[in-house]
């Protein structure tokens, strides 16, 4: 499975995962997708990449997800596993090298309770720039993400560590990333202004080998996002 491109309906189906590897149905630009290909770099897992047409989504991949959403995971047993969280977790219990999550169920829970408050802060990185697409008034949403990343930020100057589960990168700055590098595509990065543990964790995780590996430019994320608010998403883009 060698081929970036996306497979629609009526494209055939991939063969069986290989002994050893695991594959992961994806889409290049989708940012909880992107969760589950920092987890496999930031392990060293061996993967192979589906990427999947969302608009027009294959038959045979209902049938392993009948949701139809990356990202996926499928093994070599036939075994599916899909919800970004729940991928990632399975991941770092399955390839038990470099642990993301910490082995106290207490600061497990307290990932788990930090990503549920994060879950309440990615709508607005698609209510505010579908809002000014529309010519609305989103001063005030703006307002509320910029109060959500403040607390973000003090919470982590309040922990007195360089990352949000510690001193090295755990499962929840993985968690989190996509839509900090999704920023400057949405126009959002004047709220962390007034934000500075924020800001070094930014400058912190994009010196991270797993984020530079899964990362595009600002200009590739712009191109796709004008096709995507266009409702003709480019899926493919720049293949």
């Amino acid at each position: 499975m060698s081929t970036e491109k996306c497979f629609a309906n009526g494209s055939a189906a991939p063969g069986p995962v290989p002994k050893g590897h695991i594959r992961l149905y994806s889409m290049r630009f989708c940012p909880f997708a992107q969760r589950t290909r920092l987890v496999l770099n930031a392990k060293g897992i061996t993967y192979d990449t589906v990427n999947i047409h969302l608009k027009d989504k294959p038959d045979w991949f209902l049938e392993k997800n009948p949701l139809g959403l990356v990202p996926t995971l499928e093994t070599p047993a036939g075994e599916v596993i899909y919800e970004s969280p729940i991928t990632c977790e399975y991941l770092d219990e399955v390839y038990p090298e470099k642990k993301l999550l910490p082995s106290s169920p207490f600061a497990k829970a307290q990932q788990k309770m930090m990503l549920e408050h994060f879950s309440k802060v990615t709508p607005y990185f698609y209510k505010i720039p579908m809002g000014r697409r529309n010519g609305e008034d989103v001063s005030g949403l703006e307002a509320e993400l910029k109060e959500k990343l403040a607390k973000l930020s003090k919470d982590l100057a309040n922990k007195k560590t360089k990352f949000f589960g510690g001193d090295s990168i755990t499962m929840i700055d993985y968690m989190m990333w996509p839509w900090f590098e999704r920023l400057v595509t949405f126009e959002l990065q004047h709220c962390l202004d007034g934000t500075p543990e924020l800001k070094k964790w930014t400058e912190r995780m994009r010196e991270d080998p797993a984020v530079k590996a899964t990362m595009y430019s600002t200009d590739t994320y712009k191109a796709f996002y004008k096709t995507y608010v266009d409702g003709k998403p480019d899926y493919d883009y720049g293949l």
